[in-house]
């Protein structure tokens, strides 16, 4: 595997990173009005996070897709991502970390939280040679994650609609000017589950 092939693109400060999720309106505007989610959220299945802004781009179309047409950017306390990524178990079997497939399907099924890694994105939708992280807080943690974790819940749709406006229109420069400012976030993954 080459050198940095798998990143942690964020936007973070001392004790926050923000991550971003995409719902529908039913969802998306109480948890602006509360910072915190409610019903029709659902607390009894897996919520992804993803730290790239570019990733849930591609993956909501840009707040296009149904259901998916509210772009939030959730600010998380780092210390309750980083123990996230230290229980984490990879959605795959990879044997380089786990020789023994059945060691991994004991440790997926019991897992608190599972972590993907996924082409990362351009600002044109391309795939790009990094691999960028999402993580999935089971139904075990999402009460924590919901009155514990998150510290602000802020709309991005605004935000998308803009950017998107100007690439639709061919202005990628000016799109960029408006990118949330991410960068390498520093964590060592020293083993997983």
């Amino acid at each position: 595997m080459k050198a940095n092939y798998q990143e942690i693109r964020a936007t973070f400060d001392k004790t926050n990173i923000t991550v971003y999720q995409a719902y529908n309106k039913q969802i998306a505007l109480p948890a602006i009005q509360n910072n915190r989610f409610s019903s029709p959220f659902s607390f009894n299945r897996m919520t992804w996070i993803k730290p790239s802004f570019l990733w849930l781009m591609e993956r909501s179309n840009w707040g296009q897709k149904s259901n998916q047409e509210y772009i939030l950017a959730i600010k998380i306390k780092r210390n309750y991502w980083e123990e996230a990524l230290r229980m984490g178990v990879l959605t795959h079997p990879d044997k380089r970390i786990y020789p023994n497939p059945i060691i991994w399907e004991k440790a997926f099924k019991a897992a608190k939280v599972h972590i993907q890694w996924d082409p990362e994105r351009s600002i044109r939708g391309k795939k790009l040679d990094i691999r960028s992280i999402q993580v999935g807080i089971s139904r075990h943690l999402i009460q924590a994650y919901n009155e514990l974790w998150i510290q602000e819940i802020i709309d991005y749709t605004p935000l998308v609609k803009k950017i998107r406006h100007y690439c639709q229109q061919g202005k990628f420069k000016e799109a960029k000017r408006f990118l949330p400012k991410e960068k390498v976030y520093p964590f060592e993954f020293t083993s997983y589950q």
